[in-house]
């Protein structure tokens, strides 16, 4: 869309040099460009959503209805059709007084795996004068399976992979083996038992209503462990303070059972910051029981 603005605005400013020169003022404001909304975009294929949009736009609004022709071009596209998506219809229609149009798209949820890279390219037909110039009439449609979010499958024992123990592990060691429940007051929140120190417990919250960004966020101020564990003395009042960090997005994935957190750890005296450790990724992956055993009969 930042493309289509510079083009407005290109053309209003030779609007005006042409009224500083000519006598007669010239202006484009009601140039007439039909385009998609964006020239790519990911949207999610979900169980029980019947249908995704994708958005046609106007610049201009007229008193009578615009139909245009959709079709889907088989360069850029690995997506089949009927097989991964199917269109409602080959026309979309901009009525009087509007200025968008949808291309609704069914996804086939089942014939999608979680790890697919599928794509489809569609094109408008219509009139060249309504296509703007630098901008196009084509659109790339990435398809993004979205399971349902069940808290289920984020407890249990998982493997932290964590640059915090990465750094500071007096033993070396930046995998560890954490157990994780149901918390039992609040809603879609997991305890991590003994998260990165034994004896200290977090918590972590799911915010699934985005399928698309689908956040996972930690309380502040939790204590994740003392401080002599990892620096080998107190700077503070011996707490390692932990949330997830302001500066990066956390994300967890319904379909693979992981989340990517990063988090803040920080030290304080008495309430008074004394200083920010460092912001530290961390992966979670959940496992089987059976997987879990083997892993402590391998020492972790």
């Amino acid at each position: 869309m930042k493309q289509i603005l510079k083009y407005i605005a290109a053309a209003f400013l030779a609007a005006g040099a042409l009224a500083g020169c000519q006598e007669r003022y010239v202006t484009y404001s009601d140039a007439e460009y039909v385009m998609f909304a964006d020239t790519m975009a990911t949207y999610p294929v979900q169980k029980d959503v019947e249908y995704f949009s994708i958005p046609v736009v106007s610049t201009v609004v007229r008193d009578y209805d615009r139909t245009f022709g959709v079709e889907i071009i088989d360069a850029g596209s690995n997506a089949i059709e009927n097989h991964h998506y199917s269109l409602q219809s080959n026309t979309i229609t901009i009525k009087a007084g509007e200025t968008r149009a949808d291309v609704l798209v069914h996804g086939e949820y089942d014939n999608i795996e979680a790890s697919d890279s599928l794509g489809f390219t569609l094109q408008l037909v219509m009139n060249e004068k309504l296509e703007m110039p630098l901008y196009g009439k084509t659109t790339k449609a990435v398809l993004m399976k979205c399971c349902p979010f069940d808290i289920n499958n984020f407890t249990g024992y998982c493997v932290l992979t964590s640059m915090f123990l990465y750094q500071y592990s007096v033993t070396g060691s930046y995998q560890k083996l954490v157990y994780t429940e149901k918390h039992p007051t609040e809603e879609n929140t997991i305890i991590c038992r003994d998260w990165i120190n034994d004896g200290y417990d977090v918590t972590m919250k799911f915010n699934p209503e985005d399928p698309m960004k689908p956040f996972v966020t930690m309380d502040p101020d939790q204590v994740a462990s003392d401080e002599g564990s990892f620096f080998g003395t107190a700077h503070g009042d011996n707490k390692i303070l932990v949330t997830n960090s302001a500066l990066y997005d956390s994300i967890f994935y319904p379909c693979g059972n992981y989340l990517y957190i990063w988090t803040e750890m920080y030290v304080e005296n008495l309430g008074v910051s004394v200083g920010t450790v460092g912001h530290f990724y961390n992966v979670m992956e959940w496992v089987s029981d059976e997987e879990a055993e083997r892993l402590k009969r391998e020492g972790m």
